[in-house]
Parts: structure tokens; sequence; C-alpha cells
């Protein structure tokens, strides 16, 4: 389950840390949409939907294109993700929804395993970075 997030607690994380918690908020999303389907709740399901695709949305804007091809591939995985959930979503059809979750759990896996290597380098460097996806989410807001 995923913190309380305030302001303070999102100041805090490193661009990888926030990058873990969309993820964690992709799986929390889809998981509780599937429950909300079962039980016929379809305008809470498409709330948490929509906000999954919106999660996806700013996974896909903060991705550095120029680190290599695996910019590329997670933009078309993420888009793919995207489109079925609102098929999904249309449909709904939970067992679209557990194919995403299988989808992206490898690469949350291995993110955080990412993460967990490098622990030290983030926390001593939070202050001074300024990560891609912020960068693009500043230049989406202007």
């Amino acid at each position: 389950m995923m913190e309380a997030l305030t302001k303070d607690v999102i100041f805090k994380k490193s661009p990888q840390e926030l990058t873990a918690l969309l993820y964690e908020g992709i799986i929390d999303n889809l998981e509780q949409a599937i429950e909300l389907i079962n039980e016929k709740s379809y305008v809470q399901a498409n709330a948490k939907l929509q906000r999954t695709n919106d999660i996806l949305h700013r996974l896909g804007v903060g991705l550095k294109y120029e680190a290599g091809p695996i910019g590329q591939q997670l933009d078309m995985l993420y888009n793919y993700m995207a489109d079925q959930i609102i098929i999904a979503n249309v449909k709904k059809d939970v067992s679209i929804l557990r194919d995403m979750i299988t989808l992206i759990e490898p690469i949350i896996h291995a993110w955080n395993e990412i993460l967990k290597k490098k622990v030290n380098v983030s926390q001593s460097s939070t202050v001074r970075k300024v990560s891609a996806y912020e960068n693009s989410i500043m230049r989406v807001q202007n």
C-alpha cells in the first residue's frame, strides 16, 4: 500500500523513488479497479482506470529518449497499456487489467532492485538533481 503522499514526502524523494511510487500507484489502481468492476461499481472503477492512465502518461513524459532504446520501448509499453486499459474500461474486462498487472510487475521489480543498489547515491544528491521527468512536467505545464 502506498504511503500517504504529502508535498513534503514527495519533495524528499529522489526522481527514481518517485518513479517507483508511480509504478506502485499503477498496481494499486489496477487492483482496486478489478475489485470495483467485480462489485459492479463502474463509476469508481472508471476513476481508478483514469488515474492509472494519468500515471502512465506522466511516466511517458519523463522518459529519457537520449538514454537509448529503452526509452522508446517503455514509451511503446506505456501507450499499449493505456490503450488496453481504455478497452478494459469500456468492456469492463478484468482479464485485460490482470494482463496489464502482469506486464508492469517485472518492470517494477527491476526498478526496485536498481533502487536498492543505488540508495546511497540518490539520498546525497537529491537536492541538485533535476530529472528529465521533472523537466518534462514543467515544460508540459508551461
